[in-house]
């Protein structure tokens, strides 16, 4: 008789976390796995903790301070290495992780090595070479910055920018820094910068990049894509990713490198007191080198002025060096006019900038991705309608069709034990175990007698 099959025990997390483990320390107590290097962290400590991957899988690593201290050379991020160890379980987080005993180099990782070969390769074109770099600007009036517009990195650019020069205007591109697609999105910014200039407000320097991360987060700008749209772009470009320790292909082929996006913003906005105390300096300067050369001059004309030949004409020296002195004076009025016309051109357009309207166009972005966002939302759910829909439908059409429904209205099926149908009395003989089936459940059986089906009886004849 069939019978349901038992139940599985019922056990806690800890209970199956401790089955898990047994199961796994005791299947891998010595492995030796080759791998690829990446985030690799030298912690306080003295333990290491790293992750091995390849193209398609990857496992968490530790190697205590115990046991690294015999390892003879410092692992670093992309280096294809094999280690010896056993899978070890974390209780408290349910994970699994490789504890490493002994490592050994093997030669450059996958990631690495892709990274110095599209070095080389853009380096044979010329787009290292330092001649291709462009000076920025001194004083931007339009900074573009393709970023992610949620990061943290563009809210310490414009941090840095409101200490510096709040008047300096901001035009910022969202783009996606992460993940499969960052890529794309990061090149598509820089191009549409150089793709759609504003001939009356331009923008002068593009700032791109992102916040930190490990190496496979910050990927999409050691990509060819993207080197190739900061080599191709019209205006100079800095490139501002992750932190210092980290160097990228856009730090290469840029313009200039910012160690941090904080220093980005430092380097490419000049503050207006330094701009000012700048040009006074040079007011200075200039007003001494003017004096210096007219007191020379004027020297020169006393000497000759006391020479005995030119008694008779020192009445007219002595009227040239009343001269020089009014032109003396009146150069140096002239110049002091000119630098104060000069400081007032420059407050003016700095109060300008200060007062130029950038926020409304971060605000109208800003709406712009929230209404994209919603019609994304939007669509997605008409989608999943939409299927439900379709599975509701296929799921009544195929509960119409069930065999179940049939025998639900009083109908069975009747099979041999092996689960073959009995379709007619001659799959059948005296004595056949036989298992018929109803809605409910099935029944076993044997057959009795096998009986042929009654002949039809002929209708009466009418009465006439």
């Amino acid at each position: 008789m069939w019978e349901a099959p038992e139940a599985p025990p019922r056990l806690t997390v800890s209970a199956l976390t401790a089955q898990i483990r047994r199961q796994l320390e005791g299947e891998f107590r010595e492995v030796i796995v080759e791998g690829e290097l990446s985030n690799f962290v030298a912690h306080t400590s003295g333990h290491w903790y790293f992750t091995l991957k390849d193209a398609q899988s990857q496992i968490r690593c530790a190697c205590w301070k115990g046991t690294n201290y015999r390892i003879r050379f410092r692992p670093r991020n992309g280096q294809q290495v094999v280690c010896r160890g056993k899978v070890t379980v974390y209780a408290p987080k349910g994970e699994y992780q490789l504890t490493v005993e002994a490592m050994a180099p093997v030669g450059v990782g996958e990631q690495q090595l892709a990274f110095e070969q599209l070095k080389a390769k853009l380096a044979a074109e010329g787009l290292l070479a330092p001649e291709r770099k462009r000076p920025l600007p001194l004083v931007p009036r339009r900074i573009g910055i393709v970023t992610s517009p949620t990061g943290a990195a563009i809210q310490d650019i414009l941090n840095v920018l409101r200490r510096r020069n709040d008047g300096v205007s901001v035009l910022l591109y969202p783009a996606q820094v992460e993940g499969a697609e960052a890529a794309a999105s990061v090149a598509a910014g820089i191009r549409w910068f150089s793709e759609n200039p504003d001939p009356d407000f331009p923008v002068d320097v593009l700032i791109v990049g992102r916040g930190g991360g490990s190496a496979e987060a910050l990927w999409a700008f050691n990509t060819e894509e993207v080197a190739r749209a900061i080599a191709d772009s019209t205006i100079p470009v800095i490139s501002a990713v992750g932190h210092e320790i980290d160097f990228t292909i856009a730090d290469f082929v840029a313009d200039l490198r910012a160690p941090t996006p904080s220093a980005a913003a430092e380097m490419v906005t000049a503050r207006r007191a330094d701009l000012l105390a700048e040009v006074g300096s040079m007011a200075s300067t200039l007003t001494k080198v003017m004096h210096i050369r007219l007191l020379r001059e004027r020297q020169a004309l006393e000497t000759l002025a006391r020479h005995p030949v030119f008694d008779d004409t020192q009445a007219r020296l002595r009227d040239a060096l009343q001269t020089c002195d009014e032109l003396t004076l009146a150069a140096q009025s002239a110049v002091q006019n000119r630098l104060r016309l000069a400081g007032w051109r420059l407050e003016r357009a700095g109060n300008r900038l200060r007062h130029y309207p950038w926020r409304p166009y971060l605000q109208l972005h800003e709406r712009r991705v929230s209404e994209l966002t919603a019609k994304l939302i939007a669509g997605v759910q008409a989608q999943a309608a939409v299927a439900q829909n379709r599975l509701a439908q296929a799921l009544t059409r195929l509960n119409t069709l069930s065999p179940l429904r049939v025998l639900a209205r009083g109908y069975a099926l009747v099979q041999h034990p092996d689960g073959r149908l009995i379709r007619t009395t001659e799959d059948a003989v005296p004595g056949q175990d036989i298992v018929i089936r109803l809605s409910d459940g099935r029944l076993l059986g044997r057959v009795a007698q096998v009986l042929p089906e009654p002949e039809a009886k002929p209708d009466p004849p009418p009465h006439s």
